[in-house]
């Protein structure tokens, strides 16, 4: 569902959040759980930068990386040591409630934070380094076809998790069999595997597309296909979908965040709204279209049910492709 916010929405949020009891004082950090370079941290700066701009937070917003175990170092650390921080948002996305649905965090669910919001969806792209040989994403799988072996994709989240998915989705679509051959090599960002794929050790990169925007202004990396439903608006117009290369494949990412479920009510209902108001502005809208995001963002009271929906599709996706018992 999408949620579109007015002028006079965000007046009234800036108004209600400068009337509440509490606000935080001082330094507010944002968990990135990967090293610099990738989605979710991404996602921490550009919110961190914007909330400064927008005088949502009285002091600094730090951006921490705590990279590991496909998110999961940050969540625990969430949610053993920090369960009760008003002051922390932890950056999450698709790619966290894939590692859930598939029991990658150990004695961790869901239900052990508090999800805030969405601020925008990422969709998912393949791409190749700039003298790859493919052209055409159905070039790509024709040669996986003939050899599930032959093609090496590299992405930003372990074996298993939302990057390699959105692989053996596009993959199985395109009529790859033994998908679990395909091979995937597990960076500790987007970056990072990125930089593989341009230096040719690696054939293809599985991510987003706001991650991929410098290695695609640059010109080293070419995008083959976006898995939306329909082309990108603005600057990414001219990257051609999965759907139009005859691969039904869509990898919609969402961007967002949680925060420790131990945190006061008050701070809880201030970070809701000001992840309402930053959402509302022209500064987000800039940010959004720089980066390649549309617009997603639900309701409050429907963003922990949305959550809790992904996680049990994702989970029996995961099953399907044979990565779950």
């Amino acid at each position: 569902m999408y949620i579109k916010r007015t002028l006079t929405f965000a007046a009234a949020a800036v108004f209600s959040m400068s009337a509440m009891a509490w606000q935080p004082s001082g330094k507010v950090e944002c968990l990135a759980p990967a090293d610099p370079g990738g989605g979710w941290d991404f996602t921490c700066r550009s919110v961190g930068n914007v909330m400064q701009t927008l005088k949502l937070v009285e002091g600094s917003v730090q951006t921490i990386n705590m990279a590991g175990a496909g998110g999961g170092v940050a969540y625990a650390h969430t949610v053993s040591k920090r369960n009760s921080d008003d002051k922390l948002l932890v950056a999450a996305s698709t790619a966290t409630t894939t590692r859930l649905a598939q029991k990658q965090f150990p004695n961790l669910d869901a239900d052990m934070v508090t999800w805030v919001g969405a601020l925008g969806a990422d969709y998912g792209i393949i791409a190749v380094g700039k003298n790859s040989p493919y052209q055409t994403l159905s070039e790509l799988f024709e040669a996986s076809k003939a050899n599930p072996r032959s093609i090496k994709f590299a992405g930003g989240s372990a074996r298993g998790g939302w990057d390699h998915l959105k692989v053996l989705i596009a993959a199985k679509a395109a009529g790859v069999e033994q998908l679990p051959a395909i091979p995937y090599l597990s960076y500790n960002n987007g970056g990072e595997a990125m930089t593989q794929v341009v230096g040719g050790q690696v054939d293809a990169f599985t991510g987003d597309i706001s991650e991929a925007t410098g290695f695609m202004d640059s010109g080293d990396l070419r995008v083959l296909a976006v898995l939306a439903d329909e082309r990108l608006p603005g600057k990414f117009g001219d990257i051609p979908t999965a759907k139009e290369q005859g691969i039904d494949a869509v990898g919609p990412n969402w961007r967002g965040f949680y925060m420790p479920k131990g945190a006061s009510d008050e701070a809880k209902q201030y970070w809701v709204e000001a992840i309402d108001t930053l959402y509302a502005s022209d500064e987000w809208k800039q940010v959004m279209a720089s980066n390649g995001l549309i617009p997603f963002h639900p309701d409050a009271d429907q963003f922990e049910s949305f959550v809790q929906q992904q996680v049990q599709d994702i989970a029996d996706l995961s099953r399907e492709i044979g990565l779950m018992k």
